[in-house]
């Protein structure tokens, strides 16, 4: 019955619904269609303790959200009680409005990892193509064949222009930096002085480059001596009783993107050979290539930043930033792995907020998410950079120290407590609001500690003590 109401009621809200009984039929549906959010009722995960594990093992179900019921008398107690694999409970009675923006939170996480996974699929077949495309080309090979490492845009500038410099063997290759219509130029790399770089030049001096970002083509002016872009500059200069000192220019405009573009400039003087068409079919197949490997660059960059938010998102907390229950159990079992092999201390403290519910019911919920943000930061500013903070789920806390003692670890928590009896949590309303936590603190290694769900139980007694002690005070 009450499984016939939820699918109703959610079917009412837009959603499609598939309710199953038992654990097979669980598996044969989602096989055959994989959902975005699983509700599992928490007597199921309590009697069948396998089934999430299963879950969570296959690869095809790694982005499903899993949100459990709560018969333990509410979601502030159940967080405690959160089954490893789930992502979020909702209480039993439910109440409709917890119940769908639990759902929608759930929903809005899972839209999000495919967004995430989608946009590394794409950037990474870009990548594919770019670097096929760039292999084919064996005239660059001689050239480009330092640009194998993690260059930058301006370190591929300076290569290719001391490269193309040196295999045209002419004085004067720069890479400039504009765009069609502005009147300044940016010399990013110049290969007769490798010190020089954001230089700005008038680009009205320079009508060789200004008419080859216009019309997107190669320029070349064999004898600037008579040639028609040159006379403007040749009549100034006469003026002045001075030589150019030009004999021939080229210019290759190449765009990065739709914000950056430019041009590949050559240069010889008066006593030296006139560039030739050949040079210039030569240059601007380096400069191809040069494009496609900041691209490849900014692709590379791209591709490393969508793992970092991926990263980010399976392991953190979207309310607090701090890491999630997962997260916190994987890296927990390492810090306890690492200090069995260097036969070192690991303190946890397990912080519970005094109180919480009182803020929920007296400011509202969205008031309650903002202390929990405040605190996540607070306690991310107090600790070291080893320690691991993260939201064990409702208003609880967990901070991992790792080479720490007992007695560290209580002088620590000390600290902590302290520190958030002084500050001020900004609700949005006339007044901040002022709270304590109760800290349990456990140490490894200990007599009764060999697992982290032995950690975890020791915390929680001492955290137990600490709550029924009066609150806002830390116990072992």
């Amino acid at each position: 019955m009450v499984a016939g109401a939820l699918s109703w009621l959610l079917r009412e809200q837009g959603y499609s619904v598939d309710a199953v009984a038992d654990r097979e039929s669980l598996f044969a549906n989602i096989a055959r269609h994989t959902p975005d959010v699983i509700l599992l009722d928490g007597d199921v995960a309590e009697r069948d303790a396998d089934l999430l594990g299963r879950l969570r093992a296959d690869q095809r179900w790694n982005d499903v959200r899993v949100i459990v019921t709560a018969p333990w008398g509410g979601v502030s107690d159940a967080a405690s009680a959160l089954p490893w694999g789930a992502d979020d409970s909702v209480s039993k009675p439910f109440r409709v409005s917890e119940l769908l923006g639990r759902v929608r939170t759930q929903l809005r996480a899972s839209n999000q990892l495919r967004a995430a996974r989608s946009a590394l699929r794409d950037t990474a077949a870009e990548l594919e193509r770019t670097r096929v495309n760039a292999a084919s080309n064996r005239r660059l090979v001689d050239i480009l064949h330092e640009v194998t490492g993690e260059l930058s845009a301006i370190e591929i500038y300076r290569l290719l222009t001391r490269r193309v410099a040196l295999a045209l063997d002419v004085p004067h290759c720069s890479v400039i930096l504009a765009r069609t219509g502005d009147t300044v130029g940016t010399v990013a790399a110049a290969a007769e002085d490798p010190n020089i770089q954001d230089v700005e030049i008038p680009l009205a001096a320079y009508p060789e480059i200004g008419t080859a970002l216009e019309s997107e083509r190669p320029v070349l002016v064999a004898n600037a001596s008579v040639h028609p872009l040159f006379a403007e500059t040749r009549e100034h200069l006469a003026r002045e009783g001075r030589s150019a000192d030009i004999r021939s220019v080229a210019t290759i405009p190449f765009s990065i993107d739709r914000w950056r573009s430019g041009v590949l400039f050559l240069r010889t003087g008066e006593a030296e050979r006139a560039l030739t068409s050949e040079d210039v079919a030569f240059a601007d197949v380096v400069i191809r290539a040069a494009v496609a490997a900041i691209r490849r660059a900014q692709a590379l960059e791209t591709t490393r930043a969508d793992n970092r938010r991926l990263e980010a998102l399976a392991t953190t907390d979207p309310l607090t930033r701090v890491l999630n229950r997962r997260a916190l159990l994987d890296r927990l079992t390492s810090e306890m792995d690492r200090a069995r092999r260097f036969n070192s201390s690991l303190t946890l403290l397990l912080l519970d907020v005094d109180h919480f519910k009182q803020i929920n019911d007296t400011a509202g919920h969205l008031a309650g998410d903002a202390v929990l943000r405040q605190l996540g930061a607070l306690l991310e500013d107090a600790v070291r950079k080893v320690d691991v903070v993260a939201r064990y789920g409702g208003e609880e806390f967990v901070v991992i120290l790792p080479e720490t003692v007992s007695e560290g670890g209580i002088i620590f928590a000390e600290r902590l407590r302290e520190r958030v009896a002084g500050q001020s949590f900004e609700v949005g309303g006339d007044r901040p609001f002022h709270l304590t936590v109760s800290i349990g603190v456990a140490t490894f290694p200990s007599p009764r500690v060999a697992t982290t769900e032995d950690f975890f139980a020791r915390a929680d007694e001492a955290l137990y003590r600490a709550k029924s002690g009066g609150r806002n005070q830390v116990r072992t």
